[in-house]
C-alpha cells in the first residue's frame, strides 16, 4: 500500500455486496475498511432473503402440514395444525442476528476495519465518515437500495408498509392488499395466504408477474394463485392508498377497497442520495443509479461501484459477483461480470427460479444477431422423484441456439427449483450446447433429472 493512503480500499455499505468485496479484498493483500451507517449486512440480512426465507420456510410448512389429501395420499393423516404466529416471527429474528453476527465476525477475523457512521465522497480518492476524512486508493460504493413507494401511497408502518415492516410479521390481517407481483408481491402472498389471510393482489401492468417468461408465469398463476385465497386486480393501479382501520385503497378504475393492512411492494429504488457524488464530477442517471461498465469501474478513476446502486441485476448475491469483479481489477486482473449466468429465484411454494434470457428477450437477441432459437419443456409429472414427492405441479423450460445449440435461458417453476437452476446457471457461464449437456450424467431418481430430460429433448429435435 502506498502510505499516502489511510487504506488501499474503502468499502462504503456493508450489505451482501460490500461483505463479498471485503473478503476477497483481504484475500488480495489489501488493507480494507468497510463503512456502514446502519445494520451489518444490508437489506439482504436485516430486512430481505434471510427474514423472509425465514418465514417462508415456516408458513411453508404450515400449508404443507394443511394439505390433508396430500397428505392422505402418502398414508398420512394428522389433527388440527395450530401455529404461534410470534414464535414465527421470532424465528425470522433469529436467523437475522445469527447471519449478521456471523457476518460482522468474518470480517473482525479477517482485519478489516469495520467504520461505523455514514460514508460519502469527499473528493477523488477520499470518503468522509461523518466529518472524519479517510483516504484509500481505490473506493467501492456498494450503498444498496431502499423500496420504491409510488406517489399517493401513505405509509404508517402498521397498516400500510413496505417488505422493511413485512418481515417483521407484527400481525396477521384478515384480508391484507398487496401492490405488486414481483419476487416481493409473491413470496408475501405466499406467506399469508398460508397463514390464513385473503389476498387482493394489484398490479399496474397488464400481466400479472411481468418479469418472469410468460409461459412460467402462465402456469404460476394457475398454481400460485388461482388455488389460493387471492383476488387479482390487473392493469389497475393504486392511485391512493390511506392508512388506518380500515385502510382505504383508491383504484384508478374508481374502485375503492377497504382492508386490515396494504404491503406495498412495487420495486425497488437506489439508495443512493447523499452520497457525495458530486464532488468527483459524476451524477446518477435519472432513475438515481451509478453508471458502471462491466468492470463496474465508473468513469471516475479509482471509483467503482456495485449491487443495488447500480441497478444492473438487483439481487444480493449479483452484488457479490459483482464485488469480486470490482476487486480483481483493482488488483490488476482484468474481469468483467457475466449477468447472462446470473440465477434468480422466488421461493413461493413451489419455487420459480430462472437463468439467461426469458423466450421473448431471446428472440430479441435473435432477431438482432441473426439466428433462429428453440424452445423445449419438460415436466415434473414425468420425473420419479416428484411422482414420489407427489408433487408433480412444474416443468423447466429452455432456450437454445437452432444452430450451435447454444443455451440461452432455463427457466423452471416446481419444487426444490431454486436448487436446481444452478446446473443451468454453469451451463450457460460456459455458453454451453444441448448437444455436450445431453452427455452429462444425473442421479436417477432426482429432480434433477428434469433438466436432463430437457436437454435431451432439445439435442435430439
Amino acid at each position: 500500500m502506498s502510505e499516502q493512503f489511510d487504506y488501499d480500499l474503502v468499502i462504503v455499505g456493508a450489505g451482501v455486496g460490500g461483505h463479498g468485496a471485503a473478503l476477497h479484498a483481504v484475500a488480495n493483500g489489501l488493507k480494507t475498511a468497510i463503512v456502514e451507517a446502519a445494520d451489518m449486512g444490508g437489506t439482504c440480512v436485516n430486512r430481505g432473503c434471510i427474514p423472509s426465507k425465514a418465514l417462508l420456510a415456516a408458513s411453508g410448512r404450515v400449508r404443507e402440514l394443511k394439505a390433508k389429501e396430500h397428505l392422505k395420499l402418502l398414508g398420512i393423516e394428522i389433527g388440527e395444525i395450530e401455529f404461534d404466529r410470534s414464535a414465527i416471527a421470532t424465528h425470522a429474528g433469529n436467523m437475522v442476528n445469527k447471519q449478521k453476527g456471523d457476518l460482522t465476525n468474518s470480517l473482525k477475523k479477517l482485519g478489516v476495519d469495520i467504520i461505523q457512521g455514514w460514508g460519502k465522497l469527499a473528493g477523488i480518492q477520499k470518503v468522509d465518515v461523518d466529518g472524519r476524512i479517510i483516504t484509500a486508493k481505490d473506493v467501492i460504493l456498494s450503498t444498496g437500495s431502499i423500496p420504491f413507494v409510488p406517489p399517493g401511497i401513505a405509509l404508517d408502518g402498521k397498516t400500510v408498509f413496505t417488505s422493511d415492516e413485512g418481515v417483521k410479521l407484527d400481525w396477521l390481517p384478515s384480508w391484507i392488499a398487496i401492490i405488486g407481483s414481483g419476487y416481493i408481491g409473491l413470496e408475501f402472498s405466499d406467506i399469508y395466504t398460508a397463514l390464513g389471510s385473503e389476498v387482493t393482489m394489484i398490479e399496474a401492468l397488464d400481466v400479472l408477474m411481468p418479469g418472469f417468461d410468460p409461459d412460467i408465469a402462465k402456469l404460476a398463476e394457475r398454481i400460485l394463485i388461482k388455488p389460493r385465497d387471492i383476488e387479482t386486480k390487473v392493469g389497475v393501479r393504486a392511485k391512493k392508498v390511506i392508512p388506518g382501520s380500515p385502510v382505504v385503497i383508491e383504484l384508478d378504475t374508481g374502485e375503492v377497497l377497504e382492508v386490515d393492512a396494504c404491503l406495498v411492494a412495487t420495486g425497488r429504488i437506489p439508495a443512493t442520495k447523499n452520497l457525495g457524488l458530486e464532488t468527483v464530477g459524476i451524477e446518477s442517471d435519472r432513475r438515481g443509479f451509478i453508471e458502471v461498465d462491466e468492470t463496474m469501474a465508473t468513469k471516475v478513476p479509482h471509483l467503482w461501484a456495485i449491487g443495488d446502486a447500480t441497478g444492473k441485476m438487483m439481487l444480493a448475491h449479483a452484488a457479490a459477483a459483482q464485488g469480486v469483479v470490482a476487486v480483481e481489477n483493482i488488483a490488476g486482473r482484468a474481469a468483467i461480470i457475466d449477468y447472462q449466468s446470473i440465477p434468480a429465484a422466488a421461493f413461493t411454494h413451489p419455487e420459480i427460479s430462472f437463468v439467461g434470457l426469458t423466450e421473448p428477450q431471446a428472440k430479441t437477441k435473435a432477431d438482432a444477431e441473426g439466428f433462429e432459437i428453440a424452445t423445449v419443456r419438460s415436466y415434473y409429472k414425468g420425473n420419479a422423484k416428484a411422482l414420489a414427492e407427489i408433487e408433480t405441479d412444474g416443468f423447466a423450460k429452455i432456450i437454445y441456439r437452432k444452430d450451435t445449440g447454444e443455451l440461452l435461458g432455463a427457466h423452471i417453476i416446481g419444487i426444490h427449483a431454486s436448487d436446481l437452476i444452478h446446473e443451468a446457471s454453469a451451463a450457460i457461464a460456459q455458453r454451453a450446447s444441448v448437444h455436450n449437456l445431453v452427455r452429462n450424467v444425473h442421479a436417477h431418481p432426482t429432480l434433477s433429472e428434469v433438466l436432463d430430460e430437457a436437454y435431451k429433448r432439445a439435442s435430439h429435435g
